[in-house]
């Protein structure tokens, strides 16, 4: 039996692998969220914890969960929305709104030393910032091998005002010339710094006023309120103790209790299945929904095509090959060669590293989100995503 191009009988394969986790202690609980033509099935597993009063709450569509790198698209997004009522050009130097990165040094060897530099080509734009080759970004080295690695690393791990951050990232050469090469994660923070400053609001009030709130996403913030605390999965560590049980890395009461210090656009944000499910379904209908638009359908079609050149993929990524399969868009991943069961080509959008993970599959009007807690079970070279993802794509029926 088909229902809204899935079949009934093959969606509970996807059902059992996600049971197969929960029951083997992977995480405690998980929720997935699969939508086409309409028919959107929504399926929980176990519990927010596996421990205290989260062992007794079952998991469901209004869990709370923190999704790390999947605010990267709603970032873009609110990005997106300055550009349409043209507060923001793409193409505009960034250096008005964000002053310490204007007149930027370039290391002459990426692997040399800090004070070793030149001048930079060009200014950082927009597109940059949104493409992920403003110059600067995630540098992997073993600690004491590589200076700018360190000083990247240092200025991640300082909790500390937007403004103090930027000037210390200002203060650092780019890694590359700006366009030159794709670098993952600080291009996000620095647009919501930008977003901040262009719209006069606190970055968590810009997305909420222009993504979140037109689209009904009531809990997706950059912190839980107090009586939504338990709603909120607690998440682990990917090693468990020796003694076998799971370490708890961040629990209800942890860091997302209570406002940020810095709202970090890499992955700040805590979501449910529900609010993310409006999101992508706005991107997946165009840009809105019946009676509310956030961005127009050119918008999100340029937002979800691979804006990456050849030239730019040949030296980027975590490893080689890494863009064989796959561009980059506004703030999102884009496929570019179908090589499994799924995603298809043009399919667009980004996993999380506590183990959340989104795609929209326009060719195949498929929405599907996956939401879990346990720290880097978001790689989505693990097998299980491999198997859950193939589960699927078997499941589709028309």
């Amino acid at each position: 039996m088909a229902t809204g191009g899935f079949s009934e009988r093959r969606l509970g394969r996807v059902w059992g692998l996600v049971e197969r986790h929960v029951d083997s202690g992977f995480v405690p609980g998980m929720v997935v969220v699969l939508a086409r033509h309409g028919d959107v099935h929504v399926e929980a597993r176990g519990t927010l914890a596996f421990e205290g009063q989260g062992s007794r709450t079952p998991m469901a569509g209004d869990t709370i969960c923190r999704i790390a790198s999947m605010t990267k698209p709603l970032v873009a997004a609110c990005a997106m929305t300055l550009v349409e009522d043209c507060t923001l050009r793409l193409d505009d130097p960034v250096d008005d709104l964000l002053p310490e990165l204007a007149d930027m040094t370039v290391l002459a060897d990426p692997d040399g030393p800090l004070d070793r530099t030149v001048p930079a080509k060009r200014p950082i734009t927009l597109r940059d910032l949104l493409t992920f080759t403003l110059g600067t970004g995630m540098v992997p080295a073993e600690p004491g091998t590589v200076p700018v690695s360190d000083a990247l690393a240092e200025l991640d791990a300082v909790g500390e005002p937007q403004d103090a951050w930027t000037r210390r990232l200002g203060s650092l050469p780019l890694v590359h010339q700006p366009g030159e090469r794709w670098m993952y994660e600080t291009a996000a923070d620095v647009t919501g710094v930008l977003i901040a400053r262009a719209t006069g609001l606190s970055f968590g009030d810009a997305v909420r006023e222009r993504i979140c709130d037109p689209l009904g996403m009531k809990d997706t913030a950059f912190s839980v309120g107090s009586e939504s605390l338990g709603r909120l999965a607690t998440e682990y560590e990917w090693d468990d103790a020796a003694g076998g049980g799971a370490v708890v890395e961040d629990g209800p009461e942890g860091r997302w209790s209570r406002p940020p210090v810095f709202e970090g656009g890499g992955g700040g944000l805590v979501s449910t299945a529900e609010d993310y499910l409006a999101f992508a379904s706005a991107l997946l209908a165009g840009g809105g929904r019946p009676g509310e638009r956030v961005l127009s359908r050119p918008s999100v079609t340029l937002m979800t095509s691979d804006q990456l050149t050849p030239a730019q993929k040949a030296v980027s990524g975590f490893w080689p090959g890494y863009f064989d399969a796959m561009g980059w868009g506004f703030g999102m991943s884009v496929r570019t060669r179908r090589t499994h069961l799924g995603p298809s080509v043009g399919s667009y959008g980004w996993p999380g590293k506590y183990g959340t993970a989104w795609y929209n599959d326009p060719a195949e009007d498929l929405t599907a989100i996956f939401v879990m807690q346990r720290a880097h079970a978001g790689d989505q070279r693990l097998p299980m995503w491999h198997d859950f993802w193939t589960a699927v794509y078997q499941a589709i029926d028309d």
